[in-house]
């Protein structure tokens, strides 16, 4: 009796969004996901790389599931999936879309590695931001953007916009930097900060509160100067490169 409560006690469910899966063996991937209440998860799916397998698509990326899954010593296992949302298809289907949506998971895969406190929120932001592209609702590099924006700050790394993010002097300021957290006065303007127009800093704060009216009417311009902003900041504070951020299609 004993023997079963603790094999009992090794399984666990919870639902999760597929970040990405790489080969194991012969037959099987490792599956890496973005789960509600576990955070980041990496769990073999056994047999999935067979023709018959009982995963079929629903363990690919931009998939999302239910799942039953099985700790296990160095990996978890997945022994049940049951398909609840699917995105592939349709962002697959567009290059802007997909490529997009690859920096998303990329980013999220790399935000979400030791962060397992607010699961729940960053979940939520990366299902937000594929069913946006799926269904396209924005145009996916200012939902790219935006999710980037949101999920780095609840990685505890939010930008300032209103106030100089080193000595707290009220702005409006004109600098920006990476380094320091955010907008930047003048006495604390470090060498090599950023001075982008008051429009593109505007458009920034806007991709954070998700004030689509004013992204959606946003000049090119103003686009593509916050995405270089956007994608220095990122990487800066994970102290990584998100390679998929190069090839996303900009208008």
């Amino acid at each position: 009796m004993p023997r079963a409560t603790s094999f009992a006690s090794k399984f666990y469910r919870d639902t999760g969004l597929v970040l990405r899966t790489y080969p194991l063996g012969e037959a099987d991937r490792i599956v890496v996901l973005l789960t509600r209440e576990h955070g980041q998860v990496r769990a073999v799916a056994k047999g999935i790389r067979r023709t018959a397998s009982k995963f079929g698509s629903r363990l690919e990326p931009f998939n999302v599931s239910d799942l039953q899954l099985v700790h296990g010593r160095n990996l978890d296992i997945v022994s049940q999936a049951v398909g609840r949302k699917g995105w592939a298809t349709p962002i697959a289907a567009d290059y802007a879309k997909f490529t997009a949506a690859a920096a998303v998971v990329e980013a999220a895969e790399k935000i979400t590695e030791d962060d397992d406190a607010e699961s729940g929120q960053h979940y939520l932001l990366v299902a937000g931001a594929l069913s946006a592209m799926a269904r396209g609702l924005h145009d996916p590099a200012a939902i790219l953007d935006s999710y980037l924006m949101r999920a780095i700050s609840v990685a505890g790394w939010a930008p300032s916009f209103t106030v100089c993010a080193r000595c707290g002097e009220p702005g409006p300021h004109r600098s920006f930097s990476a380094e320091l957290g955010g907008v930047v006065c003048a006495n604390c303007r470090p060498p090599g900060a950023l001075a982008p127009d008051a429009s593109t800093l505007e458009y920034l704060e806007t991709l954070l509160h998700g004030n689509w009216e004013h992204v959606d009417a946003a000049p090119a311009r103003v686009a593509r100067a916050a995405s270089a902003i956007v994608a220095g900041y990122v990487q800066f504070h994970l102290e990584r490169t998100v390679r998929a951020l190069a090839l996303v299609e900009r208008n």
